[in-house]
């Protein structure tokens, strides 16, 4: 299972969540952090999906794909980090 994933499910977030987490993160990676910080997670948590979410867009291709939502979305969203953090 994808880390981000298997963190959130931990924390007792919702499928139905966690798939609009990963639906955002296709579309608006900025307002998809705002949606992970208003979850309510403990702050080392919070800290570790922020951390895996920015370190690797790979998880979130892998996430989308285990999700079933829709990957040609992931490679814009890939683009976008990698563009924030250059």
């Amino acid at each position: 299972m994808n880390p981000i994933i298997q963190l959130l499910k931990e924390e007792d977030i919702s499928d139905e969540k966690i798939a609009e987490i990963f639906t955002a993160l296709t579309q608006n990676p900025l307002m998809a952090m705002n949606t992970i910080a208003s979850l309510g997670l403990p702050q080392d948590k919070l800290q570790s999906v922020m951390m895996q979410v920015m370190a690797n867009p790979e998880l979130i291709k892998d996430a989308v794909a285990e999700l079933g939502l829709d990957f040609s979305a992931v490679e814009k969203a890939k683009q976008t980090i990698k563009d924030q953090q250059s």
